[in-house]
């Protein structure tokens, strides 16, 4: 399996995100410029300029004709895929972190960072079809976690907002009433440490999230009962799972700051695949100079996408005998 290496960032990427097709690969990195790829062979097809910061996240709609990009500038902004202009700037008093289109695109939810003495929000905001009926409203603003919200996306049919973040703490939220439904305060299975990531399953029904102590776990959607848990020997940074087979991939690796004390290969930057049923580890795909930070599967289950500190978008399209791994 031979990755493909794009190299189009300057800094450490951040998020990767494969539109619904899957034939275009959207890259966030530090580097204040979101990336989008051919996802067959990684050519580069161009950037997104306006941006101050780096940029944490982004989403796609539908239809592939609009991109949200979340950013410490304190703006997320809505673009024109194919034209590469911007449509819109909602503009924040803190540093934005997270986005997420509803399903229908209507709506978006967008998480912002503790700063000053303001505290973490999930901001959900209307998406105006015309662009010139855009405003920057809120249409509800949530308050309550502490420290940073690393991930908010939406349940099935809209009826809830996941969040994750530094307290470690799950919850689910009503997009309406903006009230806490229920969390995973007082869940014995619960992560111990800040959860960095967290990837819906394509049906909607359970979510895996990644966490700094370690693991990555395995939720059902509607009642965040804990399903499984995946342990590895590194801070989890990144987590995605396969649409096409029983796989879920972790990535991430000591802090580079840690790394050039020791021998490079100690970082273990390597995505690793493991049983989803069983929680065995299955193999890993090595690569990377240094920590892993986005992972992301091809819809059609057949590639996936690996994003590190290093700079580089590693593509890797599986070879037949994958499809047929026996444990």
């Amino acid at each position: 399996m031979r990755p493909i290496l794009m190299k189009g960032h300057e800094r450490p990427l951040t998020f990767l995100k494969y539109n619904r097709d899957g034939d275009l690969l959207f890259s966030c990195a530090k580097d204040h410029n979101p990336t989008v790829w051919f996802a067959d062979n990684g050519e580069r097809l161009g950037n997104y300029k306006g941006h101050n910061g780096a940029v944490w996240t982004c989403s796609i709609s539908w239809d592939s004709s609009r991109l949200l990009t979340a950013s410490a500038d304190q703006t997320v902004k809505l673009w024109n895929v194919q034209k590469g202009e911007q449509l819109y700037t909602f503009n924040f008093d803190s540093p934005a972190r997270s986005v997420d289109f509803s399903v229908g695109d209507k709506r978006a939810v967008i998480t912002t960072d503790p700063f000053m003495n303001k505290t973490s929000a999930i901001h959900i905001k209307e998406i105006a079809e015309n662009i010139e009926d855009q405003t920057d409203d809120s249409l509800v603003v949530m308050r309550g976690p502490t420290g940073r919200i690393n991930r908010a996306v939406w349940g099935p049919l809209n009826k809830f907002i996941i969040s994750g973040g530094e307290d470690a703490i799950l919850r689910l939220w009503d997009p309406v009433t903006g009230q806490e439904i229920m969390s995973t305060r007082d869940n014995e299975n619960a992560h111990k440490g800040s959860i960095t990531s967290l990837c819906l399953s394509p049906d909607g029904s359970h979510f895996l999230t990644g966490s700094l102590d370690k693991s990555a776990k395995l939720w059902d959607t509607r009642t965040l009962t804990h399903i499984k848990t995946y342990v590895t020997e590194r801070p989890v940074n990144a987590v995605t799972m396969s649409p096409l087979l029983d796989h879920v991939v972790l990535g991430g690796g000591q802090d580079a700051v840690n790394v050039t004390m020791t021998d490079h290969r100690a970082g273990k930057f390597e995505a690793k695949f493991y049983d989803k049923i069983l929680q065995e580890e299955i193999g890993g795909v090595k690569g990377h100079f240094g920590p892993l930070n986005a992972l992301a599967f091809n819809p059609d289950g057949k590639s996936f996408a690996s994003g590190g500190e290093d700079g580089y978008v590693r593509l890797h399209h599986f070879d037949p005998d994958y499809f047929h791994i026996k444990i």
